[in-house]
């Protein structure tokens, strides 16, 4: 080896923050640098005297017979506290001599307590994002005495409990992130995030990199250090994908990926990375015409079908307007009963979100906190000229008798006469069979 090279190296040895101490075959010191003797108090006249005579019960020479690296070893001398690293230095398959590598335990306390101040931040910002990303709404917020609703409410409640894919249909309005929270909040990741997303509020150039995040240097304009996407932020909670049925058929097979593979790739990296994420999904939309149309993919579609939520239009269920406009008003206001035997039989397009923005809006309006006609919206009150011009205005309870009068009569086309039967319509209505009967009796039905 040349001067040049020897000195190269001696540079190299001496400018490390870490203390090295080397010795050839026979145990003899051959080289010390300066942060060996910050750290040990040993001084460079070692240099050319065996290891052993210095430094008594050293195990450097050890290493030299075993040829076995020794890794966070304690010594402790002249008062000083430090972790030591050994391994032999071998060429051509011959051990040559031994290299140990110290540390200052002052610095590595000092790293320790730094690791736990970065681990600490860790997990406040994960406190953060879970109270950031906490469910607002829950199974007790959903306000219903639809028999079906009920029983989508009970399939819910049992799958919450499970890990399985959801996929919850209906209208726009019906509530199907509600549902979607309800799930989550019961669920066994009720404490980790609940991230929701619009997937046909994102513009489609960035959709991939919302879900998936992206590496550095990924594209022009790409953060530093890259970016964590929705799948990631989920992780060990539950990603609700609203209005799946609105991504392109190129990210559905990326997210059929994750639902197998249980882990994702972001943009521009090569690396997997695991995750532990429950998929609710939703839409307004047929997936199996989309299907058809070659504009959703099958095998995600039942990949998310494992449990299906359908979840009736407000028009299916009248019977729940008044509760739900209760559940809507203030404590102080009142509803003219010529307003609610109108809102009973409007059809009601914008479903439960129509419904309260209608009544928030009669709210705002009314100075004597009674709710009338005229503090109705301008297309409220347009359809309620056409209705009292089609059919006369019926007080409340006779709107609520007919509207039950027609279910009734609609669920008696299909059950017997029989005992059983009716006791088994009456449990699906949540009434009891004397109730049912006498409600028959009310409205002349056989």
């Amino acid at each position: 080896m040349d001067i040049q090279t020897v000195a190269w190296w001696k540079a190299i040895v001496e400018s490390m923050n870490d203390g090295v101490l080397v010795i050839d075959r026979a145990g003899i010191v051959r080289t010390i640098n300066p942060e060996y003797t910050n750290i040990t108090g040993v001084t460079p006249d070692i240099i050319g005297k065996p290891l052993v005579a210095y430094r008594p019960g050293a195990q450097l020479p050890k290493t030299l017979i075993d040829g076995e690296s020794r890794v966070g070893v304690y010594r402790k001398a002249r008062g000083r506290e430090y972790v030591v690293d050994m391994a032999p230095i071998i060429v051509d398959g011959e051990i040559i001599g031994a290299v140990s590598v110290c540390k200052s335990l002052n610095e590595v306390h000092t790293l320790t307590q730094e690791l736990a101040k970065q681990q600490e931040t860790v997990a406040e910002l994960k406190k953060q994002m879970r109270s950031i990303y906490k469910v607002k709404y829950t199974f007790e917020d959903i306000i219903s005495q639809d028999s079906k609703m009920r029983d989508l409410i009970s399939i819910a409640k049992k799958t919450a409990l499970t890990d399985l894919p959801i996929l919850i249909t209906g209208e726009s309005g019906t509530g199907k992130e509600l549902f979607a929270q309800s799930i989550h909040h019961t669920s066994l990741r009720a404490n980790e995030p609940f991230i929701a997303v619009n997937c046909s509020a994102i513009p489609v150039a960035s959709i991939e990199n919302d879900l998936f995040g992206y590496a550095e240097g990924a594209f022009v304009g790409a953060l530093q250090g890259g970016k964590s996407g929705l799948f990631e932020m989920a992780d060990g909670g539950t990603l609700f994908l609203d209005e799946i049925g609105d991504l392109s058929m190129e990210v559905q097979a990326k997210i059929l990926r994750v639902l197998q593979e249980g882990s994702i790739r972001r943009i521009g990296e090569a690396v997997e990375r695991k995750i532990n994420v429950r998929i609710v999904a939703a839409t307004h939309r047929d997936l199996r015409q989309l299907i058809a149309k070659d504009l959703f993919r099958s095998e995600l579609f039942y990949r998310l079908n494992v449990v299906s939520i359908q979840i009736p239009s407000l028009r299916e269920r009248k019977l729940d307007i008044p509760l739900i406009i209760d559940s809507i008003t203030p404590p102080s206001y009142t509803v003219d009963e010529e307003v609610m035997s109108f809102l009973i039989s409007y059809d009601w397009p914008g479903n439960v979100r129509e419904l309260r923005n209608v009544i928030d809006f009669a709210v705002c309006m009314t100075e004597e906190r009674r709710i009338s006609i005229q503090h109705l919206p301008d297309f409220m009150r347009k359809h309620h000229t056409l209705y009292t011009d089609e059919t006369r205005i019926i007080p409340l309870h006779e709107a609520v008798d007919e509207a039950e009068k027609k279910i009734l009569q609609h669920a008696l086309q299909y059950v017997g006469a029989t005992v059983q039967e009716r006791l088994k319509l009456a449990n699906e209505l949540g009434i009891s069979l004397a109730t049912l009967y006498n409600k028959m009796k009310k409205y002349q039905l056989n």
